[in-house]
């Protein structure tokens, strides 16, 4: 593997629902073992853009590639391939409340390599150590703390070892230090493992602290504004409006 080579590219990508545009015109990559965020203001589009790049929802234009494979223009069976190397953390963490933390990420394990259930059970508690839950597997994801359920989504994540780690708002929700701990999880995994991982995020701190590159979406002109690394866009960018959002619109 090489660090920073291209890993995912968006060639002209333009996204929506129905008759609704919401981003168009997208042209950006994302660098092998990268930390890249999607950033923008609330309602810019950045968790549909996170749908088009994992397989739920078609472009309406442009292409999305990992390596040289254009995701929507390969044959379902290829799209299926693509999609095992991707873990994805959802906005609300979306674990099962009726099954345990070891439960949760054995299922993927037992769905997709058919493991029984005592070694889906040994490789549940090693992503639960990876991720600071050891000793944890027996819990319910309501008898555990928001920042803990994060991190226990994001082993589930991290269950298929993908190449490519997808978290929408990782830090909604959390306080200041559960957010700074999650931030320096993210950068423990992206380091011991090589991962991709690439963040949808309004969150400044996150932002700032640990993503090497980024895309700016604006809602307004429904594009991108400004790409590359987000503390340079800060001190920088040409472009008002990046820099206001990137500085909390303090001169």
């Amino acid at each position: 593997m090489t660090i920073g080579q291209a890993h995912i590219r968006f060639e002209s990508v333009t996204v929506g629902y129905g008759d609704r545009l919401v981003q168009r015109d997208l042209d950006f990559t994302i660098g092998r073992g990268d930390i890249f965020a999607i950033m923008g203001p609330s309602g810019c589009g950045k968790s549909t853009l996170m749908r088009s790049a994992i397989g739920l929802l078609r472009p309406f234009a442009g292409r999305i590639l990992y390596g040289e494979d254009s995701f929507w223009g390969v044959d379902p069976e290829r799209q299926k391939i693509l999609m095992r190397a991707f873990g994805v953390m959802y906005q609300g963490g979306a674990l099962w409340s009726s099954m345990s933390l070891a439960e949760n990420i054995a299922l993927p394990l037992k769905e997709f390599m058919g493991l029984q259930d005592e070694p889906a059970r040994e490789i549940a508690s090693l992503k639960l150590a990876l991720v600071g839950l050891a000793g944890f597997e027996d819990y319910y994801p309501s008898e555990i703390s928001g920042g803990m359920r994060k991190r226990a989504a994001i082993a589930r994540a991290m269950a298929l070892d993908p190449d490519t780690l997808f978290l929408d708002e990782p830090s909604a929700g959390l306080d200041p230090i559960s957010s700074r701990l999650l931030d320096e999880l993210v950068v423990r995994l992206r380091d011991s493992l090589g991962t991709t991982i690439v963040i949808v995020s309004h969150e400044l701190y996150s932002i700032l602290s640990i993503c090497d590159n980024s895309v700016f979406l604006d809602t307004e002109t429904s594009t991108m504004l400004a790409t590359g690394n987000p503390r340079l866009l800060r001190d920088e960018s040409d472009n008002r409006q990046v820099r206001e959002f990137l500085t909390r619109g303090t001169p």
